[in-house]
């Protein structure tokens, strides 16, 4: 069972322009191959399928728990996409003006055919995510294996997602993750080390480029956060403390497990857009309701 708490895990400002091909840029990092949907699935089933718990007990916990974790950050890329889309086709109640016109040059034109002008599981190239993304082996130690890797590439993409766009909105979900995402990248390394005795360690960071390096990621290790895994269960998963412990393979400082998870922020308020029907529903006259109603129940 999973409990969901109604925060973001940052919080993010809204843009001051919408950016419809940014959004379609974002898109990568919830649907494509190495998108958060993609490390939320493989860690979830993985930790399905998990077998022999009871001997292998701290690495299933540590599988189990990171999976809770990517649930919000697919929540946190998505309001992104979402504020980016906000108000990038002209509002208004008449489609026989066109309002939905500025959408044939935008390059994801699903946003707007498939959706609420909003966040769909799909890449940046409009094809949908799907379930050929996950691996889950059976065996730990390549699990474990791909696990790190998907971690790796998936901040690759963050990196390049982060030097095609530059609004404040995406650049601070963005930093946020490269954060995150790096303290799940070393969590996968210390599990092949006390698997293995191979110090995986060594490889970090991958890419070759350090979070200090992005101003949003910069303030968030200032505060520490690199050093941190939350565990996100109020009773269980207390096993990962043996494989989150000694010191962070690239500044050397201490890591250590807190119990919850981040405190969190309101979401943003996303509006209406009635060109979409977004939530506005169709403009339908009520008393053919009270018709249907009658002719239905009497």
């Amino acid at each position: 069972m999973i409990q969901r708490i109604d925060k973001l895990a940052l919080e993010l400002p809204v843009p001051k322009h919408a950016n419809a091909n940014g959004a379609a840029a974002v898109q990568e990092l919830l649907g494509g191959k190495f998108g958060e949907m993609s490390t939320l699935m493989n860690y979830t089933f993985q930790s399905f399928n998990f077998r022999g718990r009871k001997e292998m007990r701290p690495f299933y916990d540590l599988i189990a728990n990171i999976a809770a974790e990517e649930f919000g950050h697919i929540e946190a890329v998505a309001y992104t996409i979402n504020l980016l889309l906000t108000g990038s086709t002209k509002r208004g109640t008449d489609p026989s003006s066109t309002p939905l016109k500025d959408a044939t040059d935008f390059r994801n034109a699903n946003h707007f055919n498939f959706s609420g002008q909003a966040a769909l599981p799909m890449d940046s190239m409009g094809h949908f995510w799907t379930g050929a993304h996950v691996v889950a082996t059976g065996n730990l130690k390549m699990d474990l294996l791909h696990n790190f890797f998907l971690e790796c590439g998936a901040r690759a993409q963050k990196i390049r997602v982060y030097e095609m766009v530059d609004d404040e909105t995406s650049r601070a979900m963005l930093g946020y993750l490269l954060v995150r995402g790096g303290v799940h990248i070393v969590a996968y390394a210390k599990a092949l080390e006390k698997l293995t005795g191979v110090d995986v360690g060594k490889l970090l960071p991958i890419p070759d480029i350090s979070n200090k390096r992005f101003p949003e990621a910069k303030k968030h290790e200032a505060k520490g956060l690199h050093q941190i895994l939350y565990r996100f269960s109020p009773n269980d998963y207390k096993r990962i403390t043996e494989i989150w412990t000694g010191a962070h393979p690239e500044d050397g400082s201490p890591l250590r497990v807190e119990d919850g998870p981040p405190e969190g922020f309101d979401p943003p308020e996303l509006p209406s857009e009635p060109q979409l029907t977004a939530p506005i529903g169709p403009d339908i006259d009520p008393e053919m309701f009270k018709d249907v109603a009658k002719k239905l129940f009497g």
